[in-house]
């Protein structure tokens, strides 16, 4: 059904996206301040971000199929209440099992947040309009993950990690009270929910199934090693984590613009488009390893947000078309391959660097971002 109100749909949607990424990639700058606090190592401090991504990634298939049931309108509403809690209680972990287990339950709540909200843009808006608005709050979400290094440097710098996990639950949970009072509740789309039946139906979609499962790789080489870059740079040029956050939210501004402009590049270039962002996106992350200027390093980061961006929202586009009539279930399928991707990403890397260093990780995802966008390319011409 379409939206009686898209603009202040997409502003709700957007907020909540923007703080619920960045609530997860604000660890980014932290792992740092997390490791010294906590007394843990940079890899250890970077397991309680798998926490998060992997309960998110597996409790998406169960909140699609929910909200496919029930509606868009109250699961979303409840899980951005449920995580705004999460996230403050965060604020009071007193060692890395207790920070593990608090964000794992954030993790699962917000694990509803972002692919119901972008289910329910899918069913809001009209196909000449779907992409760039899914773009939108796509890149609302990325860009509050991004930007949140930044806010998570002052943060830090003159204050505790502990205060950013509580100031992004309060922020939320103003944000989930706006939309329980705001929302248009629509009834679900089945009368009925089995969950075997709602998977074995996706699984059947056999052109689903190879789309969604594309961003894994997505996600295990953009989530996977983002969350060292700001260790790397401040290794590589010595600057705080004040200018370290502010750096890297070049990222998310990147996504940001991307996501609102992806459907009128798509139209424009075509499938080409993705064959431009897998090249643009190798050599942005593999040049990252070169550079000990502030100014290549930032271009780097733009270069390779910009390219995610692109990659993912006409992932999911995509997705949602083959099974328009479940986007919640889809979505569901989607973020689990993106976020445990990431989580199976982040632990991976965490191994790498502990054994050879930052190269590796930058090398490996700059060659699947690019195979990425070979690989998408290929089945759209396939498939016209």
């Amino acid at each position: 059904m379409l939206s009686k109100n898209p603009k202040k749909l997409l502003i709700l949607l957007g907020s909540i996206a923007f703080l619920v990424q960045g609530d997860n990639y604000a660890a980014a700058p932290l792992l740092v301040s997390i490791a010294k606090d906590l007394n843990l190592s940079i890899p250890s401090a970077a397991l309680s971000v798998s926490s998060y991504m992997i309960p998110f990634g597996i409790f998406t298939l169960i909140f699609g199929p929910l909200a496919d049931r029930f509606g868009k309108a109250k699961i979303l509403n409840l899980a951005a209440f449920c995580t705004a809690i999460f996230s403050m209680l965060c604020a009071i972990a007193f060692d890395l099992t207790s920070l593990c287990i608090l964000r794992g339950i954030n993790g699962a709540f917000a694990a509803a947040v972002l692919p119901v909200a972008v289910s329910l843009v899918g069913d809001s808006f009209e196909d000449s309009k779907r992409q760039n608005a899914l773009g939108a709050v796509i890149g609302m979400m990325f860009f509050g993950g991004a930007v949140s290094p930044g806010i998570g440097g002052l943060v830090s710098y003159y204050g505790s990690w502990r205060l950013l996990y509580l100031i992004y639950g309060i922020a939320e949970l103003i944000v989930a009270i706006i939309m329980i009072k705001s929302l248009e509740r629509n009834p679900g789309v089945i009368t009925s929910l089995n969950f075997i039946e709602v998977y074995k139906k996706s699984f059947n979609n056999k052109n689903l199934i190879k789309v969604v499962s594309i961003l894994f790789f997505l996600g295990f080489s953009v989530f996977g090693s983002f969350m060292f870059s700001g260790k790397f740079i401040q290794d590589k040029l010595g600057y705080n984590i004040l200018f370290v956050g502010a750096i890297l939210s070049l990222f998310g501004l990147a996504t940001a613009i991307g996501g609102r402009r992806a459907g009128t590049l798509k139209q424009m270039l075509g499938n080409n488009l993705l064959i431009y962002a897998g090249v643009l996106g190798g050599v942005s992350w593999c040049s990252m390893i070169l550079w000990n200027n502030p100014f290549l390093i930032s271009l780097s980061l733009i270069g390779f947000g910009f390219a995610f961006i692109l990659l993912q929202s006409t992932i999911i586009q995509t997705a949602q078309q083959l099974m328009p009539k479940q986007r919640g279930t889809v979505m569901s399928l989607a973020s689990f391959n993106m976020f445990i991707g990431g989580g199976i990403g982040t632990f991976v890397n965490g191994k790498i660097l502990s054994l050879f260093g930052f190269v590796p990780i930058f090398m490996i995802s700059s060659i699947i971002i690019f195979v990425v966008g070979l690989i998408i390319s290929s089945y759209l011409n396939k498939a016209k």
